[in-house]
């Protein structure tokens, strides 16, 4: 099970638990603005029990992990539009926290306030909210665990049948091979047979090639016996 220190050093498992924002009310309920989904950094400071101070140099110094996790900070019109549509539903402090001459207003997700718990060292509260986060992880992991007995046990109680079947399966598998292996020796007496016809064949053209300069032999000397005749006949006459 992972320590607490690891969630305060390592933000590679800090990000395996943005999710599990549900634990944050298990310790302390988390006290939204109107629109249900924004926190100040003011009222996340007081949840936490810590000075706003402390939190800003949080968020400093891990701002790209925040804003991954929701953090924004409204300025010009978008901050004027949710003074107007959100923080005038309160009535309360609110407005007058944030005079119009502020010029922006950070906010923070679920997520983000979770992402403060991990990192707030001096916290009691945040303290609580990463045992509890711990806590959960671990019993999820027991839950996951079970259930893969339960996988595991079902399929060995399967396994007497699987036994049967493949027993019955063994003479089905042997004739196969024993018809594989007949097969073969067929394809054996095939190619047997194509080298005997391949030889045949080139004596069949080297037979042919003797023929034929045999017949070229005879032709010429027919024609040289032909010319012959004639010169003789020319003689005579």
């Amino acid at each position: 099970m992972p320590s607490e220190v690891t969630l305060l050093e390592s933000r590679m498992m800090r990000d395996e638990h943005p999710g599990r924002v549900d634990v944050l009310d298990k310790v302390k309920a988390l006290v939204m603005l109107p629109n249900g989904v924004h926190v100040r950094t003011e009222d996340v400071a007081r949840r936490f029990e810590v000075s706003t101070e402390m939190l800003k140099k949080v968020v400093q110094c891990h701002r790209a992990e925040f804003n991954e996790n929701g953090l924004q900070v409204l300025r010009g019109d978008d901050l004027r539009v949710f003074r107007r549509d959100i923080l005038s539903l309160r009535n309360d402090d609110l407005g007058t926290g944030y005079p119009q001459a502020a010029t922006n207003l950070t906010l923070h997700t679920r997520r983000a306030v979770l992402n403060g718990a991990m990192l707030l060292r001096d916290s009691d509260i945040a303290r609580c909210v990463r045992t509890y986060l711990l806590d959960a992880e671990e019993s999820g992991r027991r839950t996951g665990y079970a259930s893969l007995d339960r996988r595991v046990t079902k399929i060995e109680s399967h396994l007497d049948t699987v036994g049967h079947a493949l027993q019955e399966l063994g003479p089905v598998i042997n004739g196969i091979s024993v018809r594989f292996d007949r097969l073969d020796a067929t394809h054996q007496v095939v190619g047997a047979m194509s080298n005997r016809l391949c030889d045949l064949s080139d004596h069949m053209r080297r037979m042919e090639d003797r023929i034929d300069r045999r017949l070229d032999d005879v032709s010429y000397r027919l024609s040289a016996l032909e010319r012959g005749q004639r010169g003789k006949r020319g003689e005579r006459r």
